[in-house]
């Protein structure tokens, strides 16, 4: 064979070689690309956030075209980071305030998912001294410090442990609005202030003399009981035919209409799927 005809099928050798080897890079890189999934950022409050978790970790194993990611905060929170781009859904256990609509102007739109309660919960051994029942007065005047001791509601010689929810809490919202008689109501009687309805249960079972309040599916486990308010204990059943005079709606908020991909997981838990999540979660459904 002479030696041009040898050196033209080297090169041709070569070049098949690198666009093959190229193409193969090409497709991997399609095939990768195709697999990474939109990214669903969830933020805001403590209360709602368990049934989203759930509902989150059973969307992400369903399909592969969103992944969804939640965490806490508050609903303060959770409503300011979508305001400002940095959440695509906000978790909130209560609505929208004028002044966030001030700040940020008339763009939210609103998901009701859930119903809730706020459950005032005891210390076991307040409880088994046969405090089971507050009026609001009583339960008022605990926060307001006019009540500091037990024996004065009918329990025991001990000074009252008074746990609340800090600022930019939904649930502290809803409880002083409900209970206090606005939102911004002082409350001189409190002991300590927390972060979440999982710091509030953990400050409640760990004393044996304390009052504080939670989200409905906080009451299960741990050292506390749910106790009456006004004569009406809180349940599903009080809740949704609202009796109970501290139920509430969880939302959830975007800025604007939804992403499609946001869209696609607020449709999943509105689904008959999603609430029946919503329901084991210790919530109580839309329908």
């Amino acid at each position: 064979m002479n030696r041009p005809l040898v050196s033209f099928l080297i090169a041709s050798l070569a070049i098949a070689s690198i666009l093959s080897f190229s193409g193969c890079i090409g497709e991997e890189k399609d095939g990768a690309s195709s697999q990474e999934a939109a990214a669903v950022t969830v933020a805001g409050s403590t209360t709602v956030m368990p049934l989203v978790e759930a509902c989150a970790e059973e969307f992400n194993k369903i399909q592969n075209d969103v992944q969804v990611s939640v965490t806490g905060g508050g609903s303060g929170v959770g409503i300011k980071n979508v305001a400002e781009g940095l959440a695509d859904i906000a978790m909130a256990s209560r609505q929208v305030k004028p002044d966030e609509i001030a700040a940020y102007g008339d763009r939210f739109e609103e998901f009701l998912v859930a119903y809730d309660a706020i459950a005032v919960v005891v210390s076991q051994p307040i409880y088994e001294a046969d405090v089971t029942d507050l009026s609001q007065e009583q339960v008022a005047d605990i926060y307001n410090g006019k009540i500091a001791n037990w024996k004065d509601v009918g329990g025991p010689d001990e000074k009252i442990y008074v746990v609340a929810r800090e600022v930019g809490s939904g649930t502290r919202d809803t409880f002083n609005g409900m209970v206090m008689g606005s939102e911004e109501a002082e409350t001189p009687g409190v002991t300590t202030y927390h972060g979440s309805n999982a710091e509030v249960k953990t400050a409640v079972t760990n004393s044996d003399k304390a009052i504080g309040y939670v989200g409905m599916n906080y009451v299960e486990g741990g050292a506390l009981r749910a106790i009456a308010y006004d004569g009406v204990m809180p349940s599903a059943e009080t809740i949704k035919d609202g009796s109970y005079p501290l139920s509430r709606a969880l939302n959830l908020y975007t800025f604007g209409d939804p992403s499609p991909d946001a869209k696609e997981f607020i449709d999943f838990i509105l689904s008959d799927e999603g609430q029946n999540i919503v329901a084991e979660s210790g919530f109580v459904p839309i329908r």
